[in-house]
């Protein structure tokens, strides 16, 4: 039994903060929407971040640290490549364990399938398996440095905010472009007047127009949202170096620029203090990168015109798949882009070539057939390493490209506000709408990363199968 003081907390803030407990993690509070704080109560799956502490007073709580079985979940999870980051794990491994299903959770990274499989295979034998090489293929398709094992499933894979000394000040984002700085995290946000995110009624709409031209194919994107898990956060000692907010994974290139760590160190040198830098899930719909929105039309001998949001190196990036696309980059009203973002630019110009096979950039090639309730990829990129952890990323891969087509979006009116803040408004796939998925691995010679060439073949496949619309997201079979 433990007493913490009765001021409002939720019951992950006085896990986190009071107890330092960090295995439930924070991906949306307060939205309640991302199950990656999930625990049990009595036994019971509750969202922490959305349950009062004084509601839990004298109720049995455990987290995954705790829970008796926890070690063979992990284990079924790293055979089958059932985590990636390890974010969204603990929570998913306590309510599975407790007879839940997936419903009420997000996984940006494995696509699902791998997490269903894991469930098959609890208490299993596992066969022996370098982990070595797993770690090396992950890092090559995440892009940053990236462990593979049981504590990585059991959410100790280092993320910046689980190692922040119990004694720092937290900082988030005031709003003004400034900082708001409490002693907890509660005290910053209210501070800052946080208020809760909301979703919108309505509908993304596409900001540029497809030029003028005979085409045999036209193209319209909007707005589209990275949506990884764990939101940016760094911290830092006075006089010390930031922690990296890349912790376990590479957030698909959105936390290339994050501005925590130069806030972190900042804050810190000037306050004298070890400092906290956590951005809301609303703070990174805002502050975060996004892919650019394009128009585009093409012939049928590749060449064409193509009008994008204006983004650093985003002209090089379509041409470096369809050199006779002519690029004009446009000021567009809006939340930042990048190139950053998984193959962006040039995902998009494989999709205006209309084949369902594609050579990346870096000479991996995928090929992709998707039918209604089943998707199929061939991918060679060099040495598999681990088979298991390419095929993980690949089935990502796919789950990302599907709902990119189909239902990913953001809401952005002419001023460039964001309407849609909460992590279930950004259109990502849900368990049930997510069709089995079969990856076949070959090649040889130097490892390159092959989900973002998987990503981009599987959506020129089902934009080839839904008859070319012209605006996405487009809806379509799920």
């Amino acid at each position: 039994m433990v007493e913490v003081p009765d001021d409002g907390s939720t019951l992950l803030a006085v896990l986190r903060d009071h107890l330092g407990l960090r295995g439930p993690k924070d991906g949306c509070s307060p939205q309640g929407q991302c199950g990656c704080c999930t625990v049990l109560v009595d036994g019971a799956p509750r969202v922490a971040c959305v349950t009062p502490a004084r509601r839990v007073d004298g109720r049995h709580i455990t987290t995954i640290d705790g829970l008796p079985d926890a070690a063979a979940w992990a284990a079924a999870l790293v055979a089958t490549g059932g985590s990636q980051c390890g974010f969204c794990t603990p929570g998913i491994i306590c309510r599975l364990a407790a007879g839940g299903d997936l419903a009420a959770h997000l996984c940006r990274c494995t696509g699902w399938q791998t997490i269903v499989e894991a469930m098959a295979r609890v208490g299993d034998s596992v066969a022996p398996r370098d982990l070595d090489a797993a770690s090396r293929r992950a890092s090559i398709e995440g892009g940053v440095p990236q462990a593979v094992g049981a504590h990585v499933a059991l959410g100790r894979g280092g993320f910046a905010d689980d190692t922040a000394p119990a004694d720092a000040l937290v900082a988030v984002p005031d709003g003004r472009g400034g900082w708001a700085v409490g002693e907890t995290l509660a005290d910053a946000r209210a501070k800052a007047g946080k208020i809760q995110g909301r979703r919108t009624t309505a509908t993304p709409s596409h900001p540029l127009s497809v030029p003028p031209g005979e085409w045999a194919r036209t193209l319209r994107t909007t707005w589209v949202e990275p949506a990884y898990l764990e939101t940016d956060a760094s911290w830092c000692a006075p006089g010390g170096e930031p922690a990296s907010p890349l912790g376990n994974g590479g957030a698909f290139g959105g936390k290339a620029g994050s501005v925590a760590p130069a806030a972190a160190r900042q804050l810190a040198d000037e306050l004298g203090r070890p400092v906290r830098v956590l951005l809301s899930r609303e703070d990174t719909v805002r502050l975060g990168p996004k892919r650019p929105p394009l128009a585009a039309g093409i012939r049928a001998d590749g060449s064409g015109e193509v009008v994008v949001a204006r983004t650093p190196g985003i002209a090089d990036a379509i041409r470096s798949v369809a050199p006779r696309l002519h690029v004009t980059e446009v000021g567009v009203p809006g939340p930042p882009t990048s190139i950053a973002l998984r193959a962006a630019g040039w995902a998009e110009a494989a999709v205006l070539l209309a084949s369902p096979t594609v050579t990346a950039p870096n000479g991996a090639v995928a090929a992709a057939e998707v039918g209604a309730d089943r998707v199929r990829v061939h991918v060679s990129c060099g040495d598999p390493l681990d088979e298991v952890v390419l095929r993980s990323y690949c089935i990502g891969a796919v789950h990302m490209a599907l709902g990119w087509v189909r239902s990913e979006g953001l809401v952005v009116d002419e001023e460039g506000t964001v309407h849609d803040l909460t992590i279930r408004s950004f259109g990502i796939l849900r368990p049930k709408e997510m069709p089995a998925v079969e990856v076949m691995i070959a090649g040889d010679g130097p490892p390159v990363n092959g989900s973002d060439a998987v990503f981009a073949a599987v959506a020129a496949a089902e934009w080839i199968r839904q008859g070319f619309p012209q605006d996405w997201p487009a809806g379509g079979a799920r």
